[in-house]
């Protein structure tokens, strides 16, 4: 599957529903494996993080520089106008007072003009006994509010555990929880922050929170697609 293969109305009905969707298998074997092969290495990378330093969980996760490795700046590219349109429509159903452009470059030019020049996309690491605790990736004044994570690691094959998990935190409600299945190469958007939800008086605003359960065999490698840049 492509990209331009995406059907973008279905792809909205469920972030609309769940908060999360798939786009389909967007990275082949060969380009996962050159990904997930080059994480040993310094030069593609700008900074390299220890959860457990942080109190994020364990497991690692390092920020490219640019240039970017050309599936992840390709798919940044072509996948990011797709979602300004549904994240547009939610600020407008939110009564938020932004506005994203049409097109990726577009985007970063605003990103930059408020000193966010530094690329985003990532690349995660985990091993046995490993987990990314509940979160949402808001630093940097201009955030975006869908991003997308690609498995590089095949689930059951290369490691168990370390399901994708979402966390739905609803107003005056219990909260929700999702564990969402990817297959290896598969992308997945999901809400960052908020999303807009319909109820019986209009629309509200629903949290999201996102993590990773613990990896009980194996290896897992992901990749984080971040549209904007940061300071």
């Amino acid at each position: 599957m492509s990209a331009a293969d995406i059907d973008w109305a279905a792809v909205e009905t469920a972030l609309d529903g769940q908060g999360f969707a798939s786009l389909g298998t967007l990275l082949d074997v060969e380009a996962r494996d050159a990904l997930a092969g080059a994480f040993g290495d310094d030069a593609p990378y700008r900074s390299h993080v220890h959860m457990a330093r942080h109190g994020f969980g364990r497991g690692e996760y390092k920020y490219f520089r640019y240039p970017l490795p050309s599936p992840i700046a390709g798919l940044r590219e072509v996948l990011y106008p797709g979602c300004a349109a549904i994240a547009n429509r939610w600020v407008e159903r939110m009564q938020l007072d932004v506005h994203y452009p049409e097109t990726h470059v577009a985007f970063l030019e605003t990103c930059h003009g408020a000193g966010q020049v530094r690329p985003t996309p990532l690349i995660l690491s985990y091993r046995e006994g490993d987990y990314n605790c509940l979160h949402q990736d808001l630093y940097g004044g201009i955030v975006f509010p869908l991003q997308i994570v690609i498995l590089l690691s095949e689930p059951g094959k290369d490691f168990d555990g370390g399901e994708f998990v979402l966390t739905e935190q609803r107003p005056r409600m219990q909260s929700r929880a999702h564990v969402v299945p990817i297959r290896a190469g598969e992308a997945v958007v999901f809400a960052v922050n908020e999303r807009p939800v319909k109820g019986t008086r209009g629309d509200y605003r629903v949290k999201m929170h996102d993590g990773v359960s613990t990896l009980t065999r194996g290896a897992r490698f992901a990749t984080g697609i971040i549209f904007r840049d940061a300071l």
